[in-house]
């Protein structure tokens, strides 16, 4: 005798998200600002984490920083 699930295994997967210049746009600064962490602003742009790291070390490396501390006065 078979048991059959009682769920839609469809609904359990998770949808895949477009990568659009706004999405990634607005990760990196929801990352710059420390509004999201990684996963979920891979999450957000339908990346993996790798992918996020690279595009955010990017990111870094042509915006200047937004603080005043003692390193860049």
């Amino acid at each position: 005798m078979k048991v059959f699930n009682k769920f839609d295994t469809d609904q359990l997967k998770i949808q895949r998200i477009k990568t659009t210049p706004k999405n990634v746009e607005e990760a990196n600064e929801g990352l710059f600002a420390a509004k999201l962490n990684l996963p979920e602003a891979a999450a957000h742009c339908g990346m993996t984490h790798k992918e996020m790291k690279m595009i955010f070390w990017e990111y870094l490396k042509y915006n200047p920083p937004t603080y005043v501390g003692e390193d860049n006065k």
